[in-house]
């Protein structure tokens, strides 16, 4: 691209002299009287550089430094001072201005001064385009590696929807139920303020709360009829099952506390360590409310449905017992279970 230079000085010998080597060089060169006059030829034009005198009339070269810095603060400008203004050069060069040069300047001097300017001006382009770019690389390789994790997440949940769907399976009655809690969980946590992260863990764990029933044989998940106490204590088992089914893996080691801990009671009688009020993990906490209150509205073997509003007074009325009182009222009062 072709280098332009606006030279700037009220003295037209100066002018003309700056204007003359300058082309020598090779440059392209337009002259102004004034700051007045340059400054409107900026507008109009696209310089690399201006050589500018100080002290001129109609607008100094300190005024034309400020009002061109302040459009664009990368301009190169030189400016040109006769000794006596050596406090007026130094204020310029605080202002951004690249170098300064006394009169009666010498032409060789300016055509340095002209040459390191320019070479500085490339350079300033060339590392902003480096920047520009690397931007852009790490943009796409930051969007292709939140495909590829959308994917792999989306993989993940397929999987483990898989796998509830085979848990659900094991009992008839009780399909779709892992999907409900699930559903049902994620309305609650949203209304308590889970940031995305943890809304995502509670997602899979709400899925996967109930597979340790995997390791429970079909006869006492499917009996017809209320289970005897050796029964309960083997469907009691399906938390530590799950957590041993589940602990060998990475990915689902953040989930463990929710599988293990999904039936502890609030007050401290659930199973299988006898938890009690915050001790317990506030995902269990969350999950265990759906998944009584999903197992309350589901036909059972041994019993039909149970109306939705004798489970809503059960589930009021085991506040601070079973449940967790703030998450009783939260599922109550924004009506969850319609979700």
């Amino acid at each position: 691209m072709e280098e332009k230079i606006l030279i700037v000085d009220d003295e037209e010998v100066i002018r003309h002299v700056l204007f003359r080597r300058l082309l020598q060089e090779g440059y392209s060169c337009t002259t102004a009287n004034h700051g007045k006059e340059a400054l409107s030829l900026y507008y109009k034009d696209n310089f690399s550089l201006i050589i500018s005198d100080i002290k001129m009339p109609e607008m100094t070269g300190i005024e034309l430094l400020q009002k061109v810095k302040a459009i664009d603060p990368k301009m190169k400008m030189i400016m040109v001072t006769a000794y006596p203004e050596i406090d007026l050069a130094v204020n310029a060069m605080k202002l951004g201005a690249y170098d300064f040069i006394i009169k009666p300047a010498d032409l060789d001097l300016i055509v340095m001064s002209v040459k390191k300017a320019l070479e500085s001006k490339r350079l300033e382009e060339e590392i902003e385009a480096y920047h520009n770019r690397l931007e852009e690389m790490v943009e796409e390789r930051t969007a292709k590696l939140q495909q590829a994790y959308r994917y792999l997440k989306k993989s993940h949940l397929d999987s483990v929807k898989v796998l509830a769907e085979a848990i659900d399976a094991k009992d008839p009655y009780t399909r779709g139920h892992s999907d409900r809690v699930k559903r049902m969980s994620l309305g609650l946590a949203k209304q308590m303020g889970f940031t995305e992260e943890k809304l995502e863990n509670l997602e899979y764990g709400a899925l996967l709360h109930d597979i340790g029933k995997i390791g429970i044989k079909d006869e006492i998940l499917q009996k017809q009829g209320p289970l005897n106490e050796t029964e309960y204590q083997y469907i009691q088992e399906h938390p530590l099952i799950g957590v041993k089914i589940v602990e060998g893996v990475e990915f689902f080691k953040e989930k463990i506390p929710m599988i293990r801990h999904h039936h502890e009671y609030y007050d401290g009688n659930g199973y299988p360590d006898g938890l009690t009020g915050e001790a317990i993990p506030l995902e269990a906490r969350i999950i265990s409310l759906p998944d009584a209150f999903d197992a309350m509205t589901s036909v059972r073997p041994h019993r039909g449905v149970m109306p939705l509003s004798q489970v809503l007074e059960e589930l009021e009325r085991c506040k601070g017992k079973q449940f967790d009182p703030k998450i009783v009222d939260i599922f109550l009062r924004e009506k969850i279970y319609k979700l």
